[in-house]
């Protein structure tokens, strides 16, 4: 049989974060294929784990697929790991695991941490619908076209910036979506010097600017989504009438705020107002 190829989140910061599981995985494989083999290493000494290590990232990682196929085929289990977080996102990973699906090689993850799940869990905005954007371009033209894409969607965004170009990107970011637009930062999140701050994009920038958020480490950016255009064509109480007649009311009321563009309380409390709340699966 086939070995197993596991994918195991690693911690962000805080060497505590990782899980019973994912230790016990990192000791049992037969090898482990990190992005960055020095960063790995230091990790698995701090658990007193000993298993073997292969470099796979960016520039390797097709020619490295085919002989973790193999391995996996001789029956080895094999982890993936990243240098901190969840493989794949936003990090190399995806040509191996795309291959040993098309070998039928089984692929687990190990879930953990996650700078994206980490950010939008305490970041305030709504979190029923978000797109993750990754690394904005560096180079400033492609930057401005690339938020300039995203004007209207009205999913939050999620991005992830270095310490380098976290001033560009907030002044690109003002300049596409507004000073007022809600936005929230997370600075070296679970590490010891964590920030987290929500404001408007236009004061995050000015406590940037003053030194109130530090500029080292790393930082996920979140951003609250397009509000839709005043004045649309929508009826709200007729699109909640109708709703509200094929499914339970707090689902209604979600996906007529989705459609509408208007804020999920208000669009309950009309639910409410109107006396529509009550359906056959929620009695």
């Amino acid at each position: 049989m086939s070995g197993t190829l596991f994918i195991v989140a690693t911690p962000i910061g805080n060497l505590e974060d990782l899980t019973p599981r994912a230790r016990q995985t990192l000791a049992n494989v037969a090898l482990i294929a990190a992005e960055d083999t020095r960063h790995t290493g230091r990790l698995l000494s701090h658990i007193g784990v000993k298993t073997p290590l292969k470099a796979v990232h960016d520039h390797n990682e097709a020619d490295v697929a085919n002989a973790l196929i193999v391995l996996l085929q001789n029956g080895n289990d094999v982890a993936l790991v990243s240098d901190a977080g969840t493989p794949l996102v936003s990090d190399p990973g995806y040509r191996v695991v795309a291959a040993a699906h098309a070998n039928g090689i089984v692929v687990s993850p190990v879930p953990g941490p996650s700078a994206v799940t980490a950010a939008l869990s305490v970041c305030g905005l709504a979190t029923d619908r978000f797109s993750f954007e990754g690394f904005l371009p560096a180079k400033s033209a492609a930057r401005k076209a690339a938020l300039e894409a995203l004007g209207n969607e009205t999913r939050t965004l999620v991005f992830y910036e270095s310490v380098h170009r976290i001033e560009d990107s907030l002044q690109d970011l003002v300049a596409a979506f507004g000073p007022s637009r809600a936005a929230f930062i997370g600075r070296e999140l679970s590490k010891l010097h964590e920030q987290c701050r929500r404001a408007d994009l236009a004061t995050l920038q000015q406590e940037l600017a003053a030194g109130n958020i530090v500029k080292k480490g790393e930082f996920v950016i979140v951003v609250e989504g397009c509000k839709a255009a005043a004045g649309s064509d929508i009826d709200l109480d007729r699109l909640l009438r109708e709703l509200v007649a094929v499914m339970p009311g707090k689902q209604a009321a979600a996906l007529a705020a989705r459609v509408t563009g208007e804020k999920r309380n208000e669009v309950y409390a009309r639910m409410l107002a109107l006396g529509a709340e009550q359906t056959p699966g929620e009695r």
